[in-house]
């Protein structure tokens, strides 16, 4: 409401926005306009609203967290109880009684009386016993050995195994053989054989016979191959392999004393053919100073069935 203030006949209203002067009689009457209470009643509803809002909220979050009693109803398992006593009471109840055709039971297997024979008895576990331990021998102690020491006297001792003669003068002989050697034999080698080889033999090789490749001894080279033959029996046992025959290949190429020295067959003839073959073959000689030389070699010969 407008405050007015009455001055004597004037009359002030100062609730406007302005001050005015209000003469009784000379306006109409006063009238109270919406927007001069619009301030009043706009505070009011603000606050309500609010308060309102906040109790509408609470409602809310307490009926989300209040949730109402289960109304499930759990049987209670009550355990039986130990203490009950049974009345035995008479009633209706009652068992039955079996039946018949009035056959009789069929008659019984004949049965032995006592054990089966196939009847394995059971095998009682052996006793087993500690292994009785042996007694140990000691080792006999080892002696220690106790070796004098005998003094020698100061004097020139003799080696064993040498022999004792008197020394002689150099001489320039070298025995009494012939040739310029050494020995009883004749050339120029050494020892009873002759030629110029080393031993009682004959020939140029060392201790006797012919020579051997190597040390300077070229090895013969084969010019001419026979392979051997199969007898029949041998055929027909079916035997197959190699035979290693010796021949000593003179400066003419030929090859003489052959011998078998692996046998395949001494049965069938197999040796025998290998021994004809070999002596059928030509070599190149071997050398020796650049001068052709008896040489001994060894030749490998095979038999194969196709």
């Amino acid at each position: 409401m407008p405050e007015t203030t009455n001055i004597g006949r004037t009359t002030v209203n100062a609730s406007a926005g302005h001050l005015s002067v209000h003469i009784p009689g000379a306006h109409p009457e006063e009238i109270s306009f919406a927007f001069e209470r619009q301030p009043a009643r706009l505070g009011f509803s603000v606050g309500a609203s609010i308060l309102l809002d906040a109790c509408l909220l609470a409602l809310l979050i307490v009926a989300n967290r209040w949730t109402p009693p289960s109304t499930d109803t759990v049987a209670a398992l009550v355990p039986p109880s130990d203490q009950i006593i049974w009345l035995a009471e008479p009633g209706p109840g009652g068992g039955g009684g079996g039946g018949g055709n009035k056959m009789p039971d069929p008659p019984r297997k004949a049965e032995l009386p006592g054990k089966d024979k196939i009847t394995i008895p059971i095998e009682k576990p052996p006793v087993l016993e500690p292994p009785k331990e042996e007694p140990k021998e000691e080792p006999t102690p080892i002696e220690a050995l106790t070796i004098p020491a005998v003094t020698l006297a100061a004097a020139n001792e003799t080696l064993m195994g040498t022999i004792d003669v008197a020394s002689t003068p150099s001489t320039l002989s070298q025995g009494s053989g012939a040739g310029g050697g050494a020995g009883t034999g004749v050339g120029t080698g050494v020892g009873p054989g002759t030629g110029s080889g080393l031993g009682p033999g004959s020939g140029g090789g060392t201790g006797g016979g012919t020579y051997r490749p190597g040390n300077g001894v070229t090895t013969p080279v084969p010019i001419n191959e026979v392979k051997p033959q199969y007898t029949s029996e041998a055929m027909r046992a079916r035997i197959q392999g190699q035979v290693w025959v010796e021949c000593v290949v003179q400066p003419n190429g030929e090859c003489t004393g052959v011998q078998v020295v692996r046998s395949l067959d001494q049965t069938f003839g197999l040796d025998r053919e290998a021994v004809k073959a070999a002596e059928k073959w030509r070599f190149r000689p071997g050398t020796r100073l650049g001068q052709p030389v008896p040489v001994l070699v060894t030749i490998e010969l095979s038999f194969a069935l196709r």
